[in-house]
């Protein structure tokens, strides 16, 4: 009798341990996410924008990743490099977080990476594209899940050479390191394709009254290639358009110029503007028209590049979570696991990292439509799995300095 009583015993152990969590992942509590962005200040839309997408992927998962609650602690960074520094700090050190997401600013990225370093936590850059986070100055632990500055811009400048069939185009861009390497890139591939860049005008950071800028553009270009973000994307075209230029000059640009996240704030003066850029709301495949639906749902508009990015870094946590069976407080098997994520079915497309850590993806050239009342990127031409060096070999690349206000030199000015 003793031991039949002690076998019932044991299946019911047996039965309870394998329906049941592991307890082990339930002592160590929840895995916490440490977001920073621009919660504040001008770029504080973007900031919602992504923050939106980032907890709408977790939403989708129950707040659940391998079988651990979730808990996100938000940071306002104010898109400046010491506050964001500061943020950083507080979050490993007093909230403990085991891996960071978020970032707006592409200096703000070359800010963190070292500090990141040193923690030895695992950031995800899903929008902060500084390219040489993944190239020359490579940071061990970010995982860059987003793009590099210049990553659309090398086809696009082949293509707007030889499509649009432009010669000369003047540049408007804002005057840091995301601005520069936006330009750097389309110049090298534009130039190499027969095209001329015969004028660089960098307004600061925040511009927001570019009346001196739109007075000083060569009236002799065939295009103007213009590179705004946040704030200035709301002004820049309207004022492109009352100068009298659109109907002369017609206005091409980097992909934030014509984001989804600016779009619904902007009219006629954006119509027919052409960007590249690695997501479009427009894109149509049975993931991104979900993402899309689902998006309007929540939060009333139609999803940014902003909110893919981080919406497909939430799920880029969790599989690689998954991997390590739950234990990202294994740091170095956590990291590894993170870079070797691939998500063949991602709103924007497929996506996987190249050997420097930067994803391979497709660019999407995009012009601006009204349709049914509102204005989209229709997709116009797509440049499948385009990786952070396009067609150049990457040991060739790699010698040329970093794109800078100074490179390319503007030898055609």
């Amino acid at each position: 009798m003793m031991v039949r009583t002690l076998w019932v015993a044991l299946i019911g152990i047996l039965a309870f341990l394998a329906a049941g969590p592991d307890p082990a992942w339930a002592q160590k509590g929840p895995i916490k996410i440490g977001f920073q962005g621009p919660m504040t200040g001008g770029a504080a839309a973007v900031g919602k924008d992504m923050l939106n997408g980032l907890m709408m992927g977790l939403e989708e998962m129950g707040h659940q990743i391998a079988g651990r609650k979730v808990e996100v602690i938000v940071e306002d960074n104010q898109g400046r490099p010491d506050v964001a520094l500061t943020k950083l700090r507080k979050l490993v050190e007093s909230d403990k977080v085991q891996v960071l997401t978020g970032g707006l600013f592409a200096h703000v990225g070359y800010a963190l990476a070292p500090k990141v370093d040193e923690y030895k936590v695992p950031m995800l850059y899903p929008v902060m594209a500084a390219d040489d986070l993944t190239q020359r100055q490579s940071a061990r632990w970010v995982v860059r899940t987003g793009w590099t500055s210049s990553q659309p811009s090398h086809p696009f400048g082949e293509w707007v050479a030889k499509t649009l069939r432009y010669k000369k185009v003047v540049t408007v861009a804002m005057d840091y390191a995301f601005g520069w390497e936006v330009v750097g890139g389309f110049q090298k591939s534009f130039e190499e394709a027969g095209g001329q860049v015969v004028q660089k005008l960098w307004p600061p950071l925040g511009t927001t009254d570019f009346a001196p800028y739109l007075a000083q553009i060569r009236r002799d270009a065939d295009a103007v290639f213009a590179l705004m973000v946040a704030a200035s994307s709301l002004r820049f075209p309207k004022q492109y358009q009352d100068a009298g230029l659109k109907a002369r000059l017609p206005l091409i640009g980097g992909g934030t110029t014509f984001d989804e996240f600016v779009l619904p704030s902007l009219g006629d003066e954006a119509i027919g503007g052409i960007s590249p850029l690695i997501y479009s709301a427009a894109i149509d495949t049975p993931a991104n028209k979900r993402f899309v639906k689902e998006y309007r749902a929540k939060y009333g508009k139609v999803p940014s590049y902003y909110s893919e990015t981080c919406y497909t870094a939430a799920r880029w946590i969790s599989e690689a979570a998954k991997a390590v069976g739950g234990n990202v407080e294994d740091k170095e098997k956590f990291l590894a696991a993170l870079r070797k994520v691939e998500i063949p079915d991602a709103p924007r497309g497929p996506v996987k990292l190249d050997a420097y850590g930067n994803p391979i993806q497709n660019i999407y050239v995009r012009r601006v439509e009204r349709k049914e009342g509102e204005l989209w990127n229709t997709v116009i031409h797509t440049f499948p799995a385009v990786s952070q060096f396009w067609k150049y070999k990457p040991e060739e690349f790699l010698k040329q300095p970093v794109y800078s206000r100074d490179f390319p030199p503007c030898k055609h000015c």
